[in-house]
């Protein structure tokens, strides 16, 4: 599929040499800078050096007065809390967070934490759940990472005598549920300066209020920083504000000294501390090389997620809170072996639904993609939709049976809400909920040809055809000859990266092969050596770079026709030896611009 390339024209020129002026950087950074709203010195100043200091006071956020109470008085008149989560990262990564901090509080089984089957139970806080508290004696929950539309099994509790206290970060409904304390920085009534918290952030939040009335101390809560980041990473929010300070104290966390959990996830991912005897080690906390939020999402996010989706989700948050090496062994080797369940079922679903489609020319020609099939894994139809968004390039809904109902996950591109379309059709769905490009439903089998006709005809009626072309938006053009070792410092403390401080893509024009660009992967996937014309002149080395799934380029590559090529600047670690390359994101040839 064709992709556009739309070039970042944001940047004021001012502002621009306001900060070469002020920082003593070149002019490629400092309009790098510019687009992401930095233009002077303060402001760069609190971007490079993200400080703790920074937070905001969680009793801005609506209700934390009354939850901070309500925890309070049941440790005070020793009652039994439960820790409620949803079973993904974010939500297990919460419950482990919450747990961790306030387990030295109660007494010996005063407190638990519960995870909702996914296949069981479903989404959120559940009928189960509540029975679950009622029957066993606790007086209180909280639910972390859902229940912000949860009106109705909130009102059950109530009748069952079981307290709420719910930490979410989704969109709330038109009423929000009758509970002790409801805190969502994106409920409408609530003035909390930054709303993009991921459910672990809002948890976090609520134990540094508890840290701030006295119950435990503020570095407590600062050792849960990994945990928080993993989630921040893997739940894809926006690493702006607040997420970039948690995020970044996270990874330095991450990179000093691993959690055990979290180390014996990394050892199977090929990620290990440096062996003692390795002369280059300056301690042996030293990991083999330094994780960035790239790592949090690909490596460690799947793995926690994996038990979730194949198995019990509890078991990650027992991973997750292991104290001892030899348990998170035990618990990071079963999961693994999910996780590789888990691939095996994700690469067999994809391949099933894209052989439906090609099939159904009714299908294949429409405006959004949904597909059902009764019997895909309902764990890892997340995973399928995102491969099919990638794939086609438009709304896609998977679908599955799950118990008497039909329930799916939903994903979609840019500038397209895909929550406003299930929202549209919401009179035939039993439950959804979600973003703006990712959600969750379900509905009776006998309304999904009616969602299905009438889901595609929202899309195709509010898609536009531009909307419908991929983009490859591109901060910057510059030459090989600007990519310096100070332009690498300076562009590496722009990290942590993410949604909201993305990873610069740039443009460089009139790209040659120097001989050694060659296919790799089955041919699959281009492996280039390569130089901008003129280069070789002035005594600049080629530079390496990797093109995934542009392989079949390779003849033209070589034929030495000149091309543009648009990429990241990453380092590549192989066999103990880190190097500079390009991450290619596009080629283009002349005659297709």
């Amino acid at each position: 599929m064709d992709t556009r390339w739309i070039l970042n024209q944001s940047a004021d020129k001012q502002q621009v040499e306001e900060i070469i002026k002020a920082l003593n950087i070149d002019e490629n950074l400092a309009t790098l800078l510019v687009q992401r709203g930095i233009s002077d010195y303060e402001e760069a100043k609190t971007f490079f050096r993200p400080s703790l200091s920074q937070l905001h006071d969680p009793f801005l956020m609506k209700d934390m007065d009354k939850a901070i109470d309500r925890i309070l008085r049941a440790i005070n008149e020793g009652e039994k809390l439960l820790v409620y989560g949803d079973y993904d990262v974010d939500g297990t990564t919460a419950v482990a967070v919450v747990y961790s901090y306030l387990k030295p509080f109660f007494k010996k089984k005063k407190i638990e934490f519960y995870i909702p089957d996914r296949y069981e139970e479903g989404y959120g806080i559940s009928f189960k759940g509540i029975d679950y508290a009622a029957e066993n004696g606790f007086k209180l929950v909280i639910a972390l990472d859902c229940g912000i539309k949860a009106v109705e099994r909130i009102e059950y509790a109530n009748e069952r005598g079981v307290d709420f206290i719910i930490c979410d970060h989704h969109r709330a409904g038109d009423v929000l549920p009758n509970a002790v304390a409801v805190l969502d920085p994106k409920r409408p009534d609530c003035t909390y300066p930054y709303d993009e918290l991921s459910g672990c952030g809002v948890g976090f939040k609520l134990i540094t209020a508890l840290s701030m009335k006295g119950l435990g101390n503020i570095d407590q809560v600062f050792d849960l920083l990994d945990l928080l980041a993993v989630s921040i990473a893997a739940d894809i929010v926006p690493i702006t504000g607040e997420n970039r300070v948690l995020a970044y104290y996270g990874l330095k966390q991450l990179n000093k000294n691993p959690r055990p959990g979290i180390e014996a996830i990394l050892q199977h991912a090929g990620i290990r501390r440096r062996d003692d005897a390795d002369e280059n080690a300056e301690t042996e906390n030293v990991l083999t090389r330094e994780l960035t939020i790239s790592d949090l999402v690909f490596l460690i996010g799947p793995r926690i997620n994996a038990a979730g989706r194949i198995d019990k989700a509890s078991d990650s948050v027992r991973l997750l809170i292991a104290e001892k090496k030899e348990h998170a062994e035990k618990l990071a080797a079963s999961i693994n072996d999910l996780n590789d369940m888990r691939r095996e079922f994700d690469n067999r679903i994809t391949e099933e639904a894209l052989d439906m489609i090609h099939a159904n020319p009714q299908l294949h020609n429409a405006a959004s993609t949904v597909v059902f099939n009764e019997n895909w894994h309902k764990g890892v139809i997340g995973i399928v939709a995102s491969r099919l968004t990638d794939y086609y390039y438009r709304p896609t809904i998977v679908l599955t049976k799950a118990g008497d109902l039909v329930t799916g996950s939903a994903r979609s591109i840019k500038n397209f809400d895909i929550y406003d379309a299930i929202d549209n059709c919401s009179d035939l769905l039993e439950h959804f909920g979600g973003h703006k490009y990712a959600a969750g439903l379900s509905m009776k089998p006998e309304n999904l040809p009616e969602f299905q006709r009438r889901f595609e005809k929202y899309v195709s009626e509010n898609l536009t055809m531009e909307d419908a072309v991929p983009e490859l938006e591109v901060d910057l053009k510059i030459n090989f000859r600007d990519i310096t070792p100070k332009f690498m410092r300076i562009l590496n403390q722009f990290a942590p990266f993410g949604p909201g401080n993305l990873a610069p893509v740039f443009w460089t024009d009139d790209v040659i092969d120097t001989g050694g660009s060659r296919p790799v992967g089955s041919n699959k996937h281009l492996k280039l050596t390569i130089s901008q014309q003129g280069d070789k002149e002035i005594g600049l080395a080629p530079f390496s770079g990797i093109a995934f799934q542009k392989g079949e380029l390779f003849d033209r590559i070589h034929d030495g026709e000149p091309f543009s090529v648009c990429y990241h600047l990453e380092y590549n670690t192989w066999q103990g030896r880190t190097t500079l390359q390009l991450n290619v994101k596009d080629i283009k040839f002349k005659d297709e611009f």
